[in-house]
């Protein structure tokens, strides 16, 4: 009877844990003179996100502390989300340059933007 009751609350306790993971298609927009500017769609799956300009390759997420969008437009663009901002539909972002002068790159913010979920 223990481990049946151990089960069951193991069972109802997964089934309640909400992943933490990018999903779903968002509009990707850039902010340009306090403006933003939508560039293009992105649609995440887990760990990785594609863009629907085709000539764009797939690119990866690497999920911590903070969330980081890796093989973005340039090989050198990294962007960075703040975990509690992937629950929204509305998510901003900061966009930092890996071959920046700073010791750390993510310390230097090169330009931000949103990712707006589609319904």
């Amino acid at each position: 009877m223990k481990y049946f009751t151990l089960i069951i609350t193991l069972i109802s306790i997964n089934s309640n844990q909400k992943t933490d993971k990018l999903n779903g298609r968002y509009n990707y927009l850039i902010e340009d003179n306090n403006f933003y500017i939508q560039k293009d769609k992105i649609s995440f799956n887990d760990s990785v996100f594609v863009f629907d300009n085709k000539y764009m390759p797939k690119g990866k997420i690497s999920y911590g502390n903070i969330v980081l969008l890796e093989n973005f437009i340039n090989a050198d663009l990294i962007i960075s989300i703040s975990k509690d901002q992937i629950k929204k539909d509305t998510i901003l972002f900061y966009m930092h340059d890996k071959k920046s002068s700073s010791a750390n790159y993510l310390d230097e913010v090169v330009g931000k933007g949103k990712l707006i979920k589609i319904k």
